[in-house]
């Protein structure tokens, strides 16, 4: 039994320990909502993810965009299990708005403004025109379901959804009309942060904040470890390369064919390894893609080099390194989150098999057409007579070397089982049978192995 004074405990022990600094991830959501936009905010979510962040903030200033990069950033926004906030940096009109909806909180700056969510298409004399009858309320009732399901997840009012979208709508809270049959519904922060119901909850946005800064204060304490992602100009250049995906796809394999048809190594198989290095980087770009996957592809073109070059017939080494191509070419687009079980789901591979289903499709149409014009053109005849000088080099080779058998010599060096042996004037490369055999011994050529000579003890 031992007695313990409280006084003579460490002065650690009483005191309270600090709460480790929260992680905040700020990412803009800015200008045109867009493809390169989807890449920035899906590089963003997983760093987030794989820092464990306490809190995704969204800054937010745009007047809307694209539908297709809208519904592409609220899935990837799904993917964020942690805290996540809104903060409306002036305004987030259209699809600016239905994104606030896949947050769990808005805040909005003073005076700034949210909503006017209707859809549009855009004009042949630019900017955006308003979508006919039918189109339009096609279009608004799938985006309106999609986002209704994330403002109730999220805990927002669907019905603000509607009202944003639909222009048929008329929105009306403990009897006070918000919004007017006829048009979408906009709201600017004051209205937003309106409390209606009982108990009384605001409209929509959560408070009115000055700057994001003492957003993140408020939200993350202080001192928070903020992380703010940037856009580059790389990711409009991946955007691009994507867009395209399929037609690099159908000159890779084009020309990596023609480079197995033809002798040597030369332009055909430069262009194909161009346009491969160009989709991957791409993907990488887009934040699909790994360097793994980079490699395993370029190993499967390794294997098949080895299949047809120099282990003709063996089958093992071409299905393996086509295997490898493939798998590459595929998993390069899977869209892959931290934590996500390694093996992806059919959605996840829909985007790139169909890609390349359109690409096989493509480059089989291409070596066709290639098969019948290349015959009749100048450079396919100079490979022909390049090939066809080779063929002589090959044949006059053959005829030295059975020449040869059964000449004997001396070695130049041990054999074990490969060195140098002398035949007359001319000096070898030789390889014996596995056995060791010492230098200076004689030996006789009994056969070849490309450009050595098998030889045994004379």
């Amino acid at each position: 039994m031992f007695l313990v004074l409280a006084g003579a405990l460490p002065a650690a022990e009483n005191a309270a320990t600090p709460a480790p600094a929260k992680i905040v991830f700020v990412l803009p959501i800015r200008d045109e909502i867009s493809k390169p936009l989807v890449y920035v905010v899906r590089r963003g979510v997983k760093e987030a993810m794989e820092a464990k962040a306490d809190l995704l903030l969204i800054d937010m200033e745009t007047n809307g965009g694209r539908g297709d990069a809208m519904m592409d950033i609220v899935e990837i926004l799904d993917q964020f299990k942690g805290d996540t906030v809104t903060y409306v940096n002036r305004k987030a009109f259209s699809a600016g708005a239905l994104i606030s909806f896949a947050t769990r909180r808005i805040y909005m700056a003073t005076d700034s403004v949210i909503g006017a969510a209707a859809p549009v298409v855009a004009s042949p004399e630019g900017g955006v025109a308003a979508m006919p009858d039918t189109m339009e309320a096609k279009s608004s009732s799938a985006i309106a379901a999609m986002i209704r399901a994330r403002a109730d997840r999220n805990g927002h009012n669907p019905e603000i959804v509607d009202a944003m979208i639909r222009k048929t709508k008329e929105f009306t809270m403990d009897g006070v009309k918000l919004n007017e049959k006829g048009q979408v519904l906009t709201l600017n922060n004051k209205e937003a942060e309106r409390a209606f119901g009982t108990p009384p909850k605001p409209l929509l946005s959560s408070g009115t904040v000055d700057t994001v800064e003492k957003l993140i204060e408020k939200l993350g304490g202080t001192p928070a470890k903020v992380v703010r992602i940037e856009r580059s100009g790389w990711e409009k250049l991946g955007a691009w390369i994507n867009a395209i995906g399929p037609i690099l796809l159908i000159i890779g394999m084009a020309g990596i064919y023609l480079e197995f048809k033809t002798p040597g190594f030369g332009l055909p198989g430069i262009i194909g390894i161009a346009a491969f290095a160009l989709y991957f980087f791409g993907g990488y770009v887009a934040g699909l893609s790994g360097m793994g996957w980079i490699v395993v592809f370029f190993v499967g073109v390794g294997l098949i080099a080895l299949e047809l070059f120099v282990f003709p017939g063996t089958l093992a080494l071409g299905i393996t390194g086509l295997a490898c191509m493939l798998a590459a070419l595929v998993m390069a687009m899977v869209d892959f989150y931290p934590g996500m079980p390694a093996v992806p789901t059919v959605k996840q591979l829909s985007l790139p098999l169909n890609d390349l289903l359109i690409a096989a499709a493509g480059s089989a149409v291409v070596i066709w057409v290639l098969s019948l014009w290349l015959p009749k053109t100048a450079y396919w005849q100079r490979i022909v007579a390049q090939s066809a000088s080779g063929g002589k080099a090959d044949a006059k080779l053959e005829a030295d070397q059975s020449a040869r058998i059964g000449q004997v010599g001396v070695t130049l060096s041990p054999l074990h089982p490969g060195g140098k042996a002398q035949f007359g004037d001319q000096i070898l490369d030789v390889i014996s049978q596995g056995d060791v055999i010492e230098k200076g011994h004689p030996v006789r050529i009994i056969g070849n192995s490309g450009h050595e000579a098998i030889v045994e003890m004379a």
